[in-house]
């Protein structure tokens, strides 16, 4: 059996006729009213090497005693720092060219530097930025680096910061990352009249790593208290950190040691880190103040209870934090001191303490107890605030990918 098929052209298509049309479209007349009050509004950013005065008048303002006035040392000492290369100036003018007000403001400010006339005269005062809070979801796929793939994702370095933070117990950006690892992430961004300012929060995020995903969900506690949890209302932070100091090396174990003051043999019951005078000393976990004073050899003296068999102590403090009393509730991480050298010691360092019912452990190799988990009534609270959260995560991970070549 044999088959063909042939195509018979059509009858030929006529070409379409096309004209072109030239017209002149004059501009509409505008015509503003030197008696319009509404004002003209520009932004823009600082130059380099441009002076106040010089912005001023490419933005609008040409009245004389302004621009004359702008660049008055007085004023820019009243500016304090704030009109430099890069700052956003808006300037609202009239009609004729006068200023009614202009306002300085750097990335990451709180505040902004308000320049009005009155009475003839310029004059600067502060106010505090009026944030919009808007939420921002975004996903990516890692091919190289945390940073790169957020990058790529459009996200700032501020959130893959905090991503490190908030999974740094569960996975080491520097060593764990594969490629094709994925992430999710919802959090706040806070804008001034429509400009992102700054990113705040994460909210809600994901990271599936080698193939185990990690989750984390900010739940605001009664208290006010906030903290992220996986979504089992497991905690991610840390139930002690190691060190009450961020920065400092251990000059003294936890041994027998030739007392430094005495000289004699002694059983040295804590960890003594070396640090300069003043440095802060931050409390290990959550806790309530137990003691906070003078003692004895240990000097300037604060004992925190955690729970009810852990306490940990700090010594040799050359002061404390601001409204420090005994029953005072403190949070991890919070400032409870400074280092001295107050009572026994020869020099500036901390003397910390680790103890379970009220015996002293090596606080450099003592099994750290984690956080407590959700439950109960709190567990209910926490799954009723991040059901949302915990849907939008999923959607993303379902429909939008960023991926690095």
């Amino acid at each position: 059996m044999a088959a063909a098929i042939a195509v018979v052209p059509g009858s030929p298509v006529e070409p379409i006729s096309t004209e072109t049309v030239v017209e002149q479209l004059g501009a509409l007349p505008a015509a503003v009213s030197s008696s319009d009050p509404r004002p003209f509004i520009r932004e823009d950013k600082i130059r380099t090497g441009e002076s106040l005065a010089s912005a001023l008048r490419r933005l609008g303002v040409t009245t004389h005693t302004v621009t004359t006035q702008a660049n008055a040392p007085k004023l820019m000492r009243d500016l304090a720092g704030s009109f430099r290369p890069g700052a956003f100036i808006t300037v609202a003018s009239t009609a004729e060219g006068g200023l009614q007000s202009a306002s300085l403001s750097n990335a990451g400010s709180d505040i902004e530097h308000v320049i009005q006339v009155v009475d003839g005269k310029l004059q600067v005062s502060q106010q505090a930025l009026a944030f919009e809070t808007r939420i921002h979801m975004q996903s990516g796929t890692v091919q190289s680096s945390l940073f790169a793939a957020m990058d790529a994702a459009g996200l700032p370095d501020s959130v893959a910061e905090s991503l490190s933070n908030i999974f740094g117990d569960d996975i080491d950006f520097h060593t764990d990352l594969r490629r094709g690892d994925r992430f999710s992430v919802i959090y706040e961004v806070q804008y001034h009249q429509g400009r992102a300012i700054r990113t705040g929060r994460i909210l809600a995020a994901e990271f599936i790593n080698q193939g185990i995903r990690h989750a984390a969900y900010l739940f605001a506690h009664p208290n006010g208290n906030q903290e992220y949890y996986n979504q089992d209302g497991k905690s991610h932070k840390e139930g002690f950190l190691r060190s009450p100091l961020e920065f400092s090396r251990v000059s003294s174990g936890f041994s027998m040691r030739l007392h430094p003051v005495f000289g004699t043999w002694r059983e040295h019951k804590g960890v003594d880190y070396a640090a300069p005078h003043g440095t802060a000393v931050r409390a290990t976990a959550d806790g309530v103040v137990e003691f906070v004073g003078q003692q004895n050899g240990y000097g300037n003296f604060v004992v925190l209870r955690h729970r009810d068999k852990y306490t940990t102590a700090y010594g040799h403090l050359s002061g404390f934090a601001a409204n420090l009393k005994t029953g005072t509730r403190i949070n991890q991480g919070d400032t409870i001191g400074y280092v001295g050298s107050t009572g026994w010691a020869t020099g500036p360092h901390l003397h910390y303490e680790f103890r379970i019912d009220n015996i002293h452990q090596d606080p450099l190799t003592v099994s750290l107890p984690s956080a407590a988990a959700l439950s109960g009534a709190s567990l209910t609270a926490f799954r009723n605030q991040t059901s949302a959260l915990a849907t939008q995560i999923a959607h993303l991970q379902q429909s939008k990918a960023v991926f690095l070549d």
